[in-house]
């Protein structure tokens, strides 16, 4: 378990991943040194990282959620598979390891993704079933944090670690130059302007410029990776729920605020609203299904798949010992 200290210290990094240790040691009151000493402890010992990712929304380009059904003795390998795709995101195994949850990133103008995706796994993969729902709107995810990593510090620090970008007007979309420098960042969001420079054959000036306005147009955010085991998690579950359309946003948006969800989200199929629950164990899943969800009556079904092993986060896939 982590405490105090570690927790504010992964809640600053999720308001600015790049804020400079000594910045956030000037809001938590500790040493620059102790900062950076409990930053990489934290990346040894509890696979934390920071990652600079697009939104998908500001880059032209659209979400799948995919979930396949496969025979027990080749879910992992066809999971690994997934993970190491550079399109692919959230690999989970799910329902007793007979199932894989992936999403994957597609370019606006691809006819037909999961199709895509298929192609090019293994003929022997084992696949059984295949179901694919479009991603239509975020609630929650992406920038917005789950309350269980971003509930340590209070409105004052908050409001002292939140990046000064003034909002231009406008929209500002990566192009083919920003390839490099987005992959850098994608690996290691924390990356120096050296090697951020480095890596895009720019000058550190032209990087901090650049990543500077990306970043205030919201062409790119910053996340936090960590085991959230380590923050007390020990039952975590995708929640597949059919909802009426005239009550799809409202229900969303309620969801959006519940500290069990890390992700909410509108997706075609016949269940139209997904949500990733993290809780403390079985029976605060039970209650928080049976309780806050079962006050919802707009909420007409819920399917819900527990979740064994996360492989692949939001960032590139880091493949174990």
């Amino acid at each position: 378990m982590l405490d105090d200290l570690d927790r504010s210290v992964i809640h600053a990094l999720h308001i600015d991943g790049r804020a400079p240790f000594s910045g956030i040691g000037r809001v938590l009151g500790v040493s620059t040194q102790t900062v950076a000493r409990r930053y990489q402890r934290l990346r040894a010992n509890a696979s934390l990282r920071v990652v600079g990712l697009p939104d998908p929304r500001r880059v032209g380009s659209s979400q799948w959620v995919v979930r396949l059904t496969t025979s027990p003795a080749t879910t992992r390998t066809l999971a690994h598979a997934l993970a190491r795709r550079p399109d692919t995101s959230w690999i989970k195994l799910l329902s007793g390891g007979t199932e894989i949850f992936a999403m994957i990133h597609v370019p606006h103008g691809v006819d037909d993704p999961p199709s895509m995706l298929l192609h090019d796994l293994p003929r022997k993969a084992g696949i059984t079933a295949v179901s694919a729902q479009y991603l239509l709107h975020p609630y929650r995810g992406g920038p917005t944090a789950w309350r269980g990593i971003a509930q340590t510090l209070d409105d004052r620090q908050r409001q002292q670690l939140a990046p000064a970008h003034a909002t231009p007007p406008g929209r500002l979309s990566p192009d083919r130059a920003d390839q490099d420098l987005l992959d850098a960042l994608r690996h290691d969001g924390r990356a120096s302007y050296a090697d951020l420079a480095r890596a895009t054959g720019w000058s550190e000036a032209t990087v901090a410029r650049r990543l500077t306005d990306l970043r205030a147009h919201g062409t790119i955010f910053f996340d936090v990776e960590i085991d959230p085991v380590l923050l007390g998690v020990a039952t975590q579950a995708v929640l597949w729920m059919a909802i009426a359309p005239a009550h799809l946003d409202h229900v969303a948006t309620a969801l959006a605020g519940h500290d069990e969800l890390a992700a909410v989200a509108h997706t075609t199929g016949p269940t139209n609203l997904l949500a990733h629950a993290l809780c403390s164990g079985t029976d605060h899943l039970h209650r928080y299904i049976t309780h806050r969800l079962g006050a919802l009556a707009e909420i007409r079904t819920i399917e819900t798949a527990p979740v064994l092993q996360t492989l692949k986060h939001a960032g590139p896939f880091r493949p174990g010992p």
